[in-house]
């Protein structure tokens, strides 16, 4: 049986039989037109996996055929062929979206590569992906039970998102191996994290990079060199996404990457404040009683965000001109594009979109979207489509046409849940799934990261018994009634609010343009 059935066009068929034997060696198939009317005649019959085409041909031109099949063969790969070297055929040949390009005399081998590179690329790349993962995959294992600081883990995490973007495009059982590990890392990273967190809260020195360290750590240096600064939160926003979208900034801009912590929780009322304010939210509440709303209130969480950063600003000492904008659609977008010029006048613009937090409760609720982003690699696919599509795409292209500096970060990520964990909380317990803040909890110590004293962590206590646990790994918090009514709703749906390396380490990228 042949591997693939080929379509060569061309005037001269008694040269090519050399080319004809060569490939049928190889397990392929070759069929011939002589002109270009034949040829659009024989695609009209029958699907070929690539089509050669010689440029030079009576009739028809091989431009003139190339049109047309686009209309015929709209998704068959075309390799013209041609004796010329003219610069202007190739722009046109190009333009008209040909596959590859060979020029004549042409070496059989040339054509076998050609032929691997259409069809077989994606298998040679994701085979030797898999082999160069399978031949690490022992110093992964080491380095994930040898994580002990902080550091340790951003690079950990690191290597772990780059293995998962090359081997996602397969189902190769190295793919099966990854997700071990990915959970074997998750389970050592909660014990790491409940080993330290509190020590971080009160060792500001030697912690890492923190929510509430951002503005202090990167943005006043730059205020302080006179740079102008678009800062752009995206919400919800993991590293492994950020790396999904990479290559569509790579002409205009270069990048330099960071890894920081959210804090906990890992959520928006929490982090996304904290990292505004530069404070945690226990200070929030106490410095600012009249801003910071509680668990218990039906207020948005998050709607104070302009005065935290402007009290931000007031108590660093810097002159700091800035804009504020939510952006939860396009049409916002759009707008803010179309005042872009009053926002060159100021040092600093916050821009928050909330489109990634928007999708995962979302898809939640969706039947049709949890069809749409059944795993990670549709997360990621979405999050790219979203991109391409949205009002950042010409923002950025302005900014960079502009020179000014550019940081892409978020306040926190999002995992995967799978498994429902039991857990008892009186009506006054908040609704998140991967954290609980209340009174009266009832829990598996074993199963979540229990804070009995608040205060240790910084975090605010509306009463004197009140406490949080947060959910660890893939796990989330349900409550015993309708238990397995939650689980079959949430499973596999994307939350934040607890640990993971997903939820907790997050990229903050900035951007310089070229």
């Amino acid at each position: 049986m042949s591997k693939a059935c080929f379509l060569w066009v061309d005037d001269e068929m008694e040269l090519l039989m050399p080319y004809v034997l060569f490939l049928k060696e190889k397990g392929y198939v070759t069929e011939f037109a002589g002109n270009g009317h034949d040829a659009l005649e024989m695609c009209r019959s029958r699907v070929y996996d690539i089509i050669f085409l010689d440029e030079h041909m009576p009739g028809l031109s091989g431009l003139e055929t190339l049109e047309r099949l686009d209309r015929v063969a709209p998704h068959v790969p075309v390799v013209m062929v041609t004796k010329s070297e003219d610069e202007g055929i190739m722009n046109q040949a190009i333009g008209k979206k040909i596959a590859d390009y060979l020029i004549k005399p042409v070496n059989p081998h040339q054509v076998l590569l050609s032929i691997k590179k259409l069809l077989e690329k994606k298998e040679l790349v994701v085979e030797d992906a898999a082999m160069r993962y399978q031949g690490e995959l022992a110093q992964l294992d080491r380095k994930i039970s040898e994580a002990y600081t902080a550091n340790d883990w951003k690079s950990m995490y690191n290597e772990l998102v780059y293995w998962e973007l090359e081997l996602e495009a397969s189902r190769h059982p190295a793919l099966e191996m990854l997700v071990a590990q990915k959970v074997e890392a998750n389970l050592r990273f909660a014990r790491f994290i409940r080993e330290n967190y509190e020590q971080w809260i009160y060792d500001v020195a030697e912690r890492p990079v923190m929510s509430p360290d951002i503005f202090k750590t990167y943005l006043f240096p730059m205020f302080d060199r006179g740079e102008k600064i678009f800062f752009i939160l995206i919400d919800n926003f993991r590293l492994d996404q950020w790396r999904a979208i990479k290559d569509l900034l790579r002409d205009t801009f270069s990048c330099s990457e960071a890894l920081y912590f959210s804090i906990l929780p890992t959520a928006t009322p929490y982090a996304r404040n904290s990292l505004f304010s530069g404070l945690m939210p226990a200070q929030l509440s106490e410095k600012y009683p009249d801003l910071w709303i509680d668990e218990s209130e039906d207020e948005g969480k998050n709607r104070m965000e302009e005065e935290y950063i402007r009290y931000h600003l007031h108590r660093s000492g810097r002159r700091v001109s800035f804009t504020y904008s939510k952006l939860s659609s396009n049409q916002e977008g759009t707008r803010l594009l179309s005042r872009f010029s009053e926002l060159e006048d100021k040092d600093l613009n916050i821009m928050v979109f909330n489109f990634m937090d928007n999708l995962s409760h979302t898809r939640t609720e969706s039947k049709m979207l949890k069809e749409l982003v059944v795993d990670e690699a549709a997360y990621r696919s979405i999050t790219r489509s979203w991109f391409l599509r949205s009002p950042l795409i010409p923002l950025l292209k302005k900014i960079a046409d502009r020179g000014h500096k550019v940081i892409i970060t978020t306040d926190h990520g999002a995992i995967r849940v799978k498994r429902g964990v039991k857990v008892i909380g009186d009506k006054e317990t908040n609704h998140n799934l991967r954290y609980k803040l209340g009174r009266n909890l009832a829990y598996d110590p074993k199963q979540v990261y229990a804070i009995h004293h608040p205060k240790n962590v910084q975090l605010p206590a509306p009463n004197v018994s009140s406490r949080y646990i947060f959910a660890q790994n893939s796990d989330f918090l349900v409550y015993p009634n309708q238990f397995n009514q939650y689980i079959s709703y949430y499973e596999n749906s994307f939350q934040h609010g607890g640990i993971s390396l997903e939820e907790m380490i997050i990229p903050f990228v900035t951007l310089t343009a070229k």
